[in-house]
């Protein structure tokens, strides 16, 4: 058995969706036919990963909270953070903790580790 589906309530879906398309390479569903429009998003990843994302008004998830993405080099944590800083997010450097990693609050209002 493995987790492979998250539902995650956002302020602002359609930003939310570009972020995780742009830095992590999810792909979105077309889902141009709902009636829910820009307040639904489906994406998805090469190993069978659905992230849906939900506009909510008020988002507020546990200081903990987090999802991740584990990269295959130190080097790719060092690429997306340097992408991501380059693009006007507010990262730290990484650091070495129980891997190599950095936090970032993504657009919509949850927090994504970068680890390796």
């Amino acid at each position: 058995m493995k987790l492979n589906h998250i539902n995650l309530t956002v302020t602002d879906v359609p930003a939310a969706q570009q972020f995780l398309e742009t830095y992590f390479g999810l792909k979105p569903m077309d889902t141009s036919g709902d009636a829910r429009g820009n307040s639904f998003a489906v994406l998805f990843d090469d190993n069978g990963m659905v992230i849906t994302l939900m506009k909510g008004a008020e988002v507020q998830y546990p200081k903990t909270f987090h999802i991740g993405f584990i990269q295959e080099s130190e080097e790719k944590v060092n690429e997306i953070n340097r992408r991501m800083k380059d693009d006007g997010f507010d990262v730290k450097p990484p650091q070495r903790s129980h891997g190599w990693t950095f936090y970032v609050k993504a657009p919509g209002g949850f927090t994504v580790e970068v680890l390796a």
